[in-house]
């Protein structure tokens, strides 16, 4: 066996070490079946050595290098026999290619969508879509026109909390006439549609394949969705983050010239306070999205940044262990429980701030 030269299929994915719960783990993905498990870290070791160029003999030596334990012929055939299940080494059967499409899919469950809770691929193949946008709009990703970018939203929102005052009342105003609030709705509709499209376009710049575009719908919520199939894969931490961040980004780029309108333009009050009421609530909509909460894009952000998978459930174990002081705790190294410990923490702390600002809210609408 030691001069086999193992290659993973092409397309194969394995993502960088992640924490999850006591164990660091990488995540692999079978790009035929779509399916994805987790290995660990020396397993994973491994894997990133199959690419057809080292033989076991030399696998091996880097392994006894870095590990300090040489692996026998039994540990190879366990571990090729295992890849070659799954469809993973190249030679080996390909793995059962998952149904097409979100038609497909809804098919093999059971039926189409329903009425008030489904969702509705739009276009036949969102990854060219995907491209196509990115060759349009991927220059303002660019630190040249990002930057400058991000410092007029950074003056945009300073003059907004300057101006609060009179920008919540223009809010309230609006509330006040159904034409200008269902304008700003429809407008803020489109944002979330942007938001989502600048997630595919953000990951196709860091090589990101974009899995579909389409619509889905909560009765009586109807919602833009794009959806990222390689995400925890993509090749950095940056990268992760920085498609994460897009939505948000976009949010808040979106009112830019509606600001500048509100700002400068000579218009009526009824306009000055629809364009202050969808300041307030774009800005709103953008940083709710930052949240650290799932299954919002400011978890995912707080994910990659920590370097963990599962966070939010693992954090859960992580605290349940800890409230019954269970032995199982001790597995848990230092990083683990500072991580699980301060994000569990912050969480909690969102949730009471966010819980706070609705019964303000409610005090002030039953008040006025």
């Amino acid at each position: 066996m030691a001069t086999y030269q193992p290659r993973l299929r092409p397309g194969v994915l394995i993502s960088g070490p992640l924490l999850h719960g006591p164990r660091t783990v990488h995540l692999v993905k079978n790009p035929d079946s779509g399916d994805s498990f987790e290995v660990g870290p020396r397993e994973g070791f491994l894997m990133g050595r199959m690419d057809g160029s080292r033989t076991l003999a030399e696998i091996g030596a880097e392994y006894a290098g870095a590990y300090r334990k040489r692996l026998g012929d039994g540990h190879w055939r366990q571990l090729l026999g295992l890849l070659g299940t799954r469809g993973l080494l190249d030679g080996a059967p390909a793995a059962p290619a998952p149904a097409e499409g979100a038609a497909a899919r809804r098919a093999a469950g059971g039926g189409g969508p329903r009425l008030l809770s489904g969702s509705y691929s739009l276009v036949s193949d969102p990854d060219a879509t995907a491209a196509r946008l990115y060759r349009v709009f991927g220059f303002l990703l660019r630190p040249v026109w990002m930057v400058p970018l991000l410092l007029l939203v950074a003056g945009m929102e300073t003059v907004m909390l300057l101006r609060a005052d009179e920008l919540l009342a223009a809010t309230g105003a609006m509330f006040t006439h159904p034409v200008l609030l269902m304008g700003a709705a429809t407008l803020l509709w489109l944002s979330t549609a942007l938001h989502e499209l600048a997630h595919g376009v953000a990951a196709r710049h860091y090589g990101g394949t974009v899995g579909e575009i389409g619509l889905r719908w909560r009765m009586p919520v109807i919602m833009m969705y794009c959806t990222v199939e390689n995400y925890p894969y993509l090749s950095t931490r940056w990268a992760r983050i920085v498609t994460a961040l897009a939505g948000a980004v976009m949010n808040l780029l979106f009112l830019l010239p509606f600001f500048a309108l509100w700002q400068w333009a000579p218009v009526d009050a009824a306009t000055a306070d629809a364009l202050g009421g969808l300041l307030v609530l774009g800005t709103v909509q953008a940083l709710a999205m930052l949240l650290p909460l799932p299954p919002l894009d400011g978890y995912k952000i707080v994910s990659q940044a920590a370097g963990a998978t599962g966070l939010a459930g693992a954090t859960r174990t992580f605290w349940t262990l800890a409230a019954r002081r269970d032995p199982a705790l001790s597995a848990y190294p230092r990083r683990a429980r500072v991580l699980y410990t301060a994000y569990g923490l912050g969480a909690a702390l969102t949730v009471c701030a966010l819980l706070t600002a609705l019964v303000l809210l409610a005090r002030t609408a039953l008040t006025a």
